[in-house]
């Protein structure tokens, strides 16, 4: 019988959830800086790195380990 681990499961949906949420605040610092592009590359990146550790966490957090 498998154990669901609730703790990294929560933390893998505020992962998720924060990804978008950076992103898109990150719109509104875009057009300030030198290079928009640029900025918006890798603020892209790193949302999506976040999105899928987080994806990662939940998923881990509901397969859970053997009791």
């Amino acid at each position: 019988m498998r154990r669901k681990n609730w703790r990294v499961a929560v933390v893998g949906i505020v992962l998720i959830v924060i990804a978008p949420v950076f992103f898109v605040g990150m719109l509104s610092v875009a057009p300030r800086s030198n290079d928009p592009g640029a900025l918006m590359q890798t603020v892209g990146q790193v949302a999506g790195a976040v999105g899928c550790l987080g994806l990662v966490m939940l998923i881990a957090g509901l397969i859970g380990k053997t009791a």
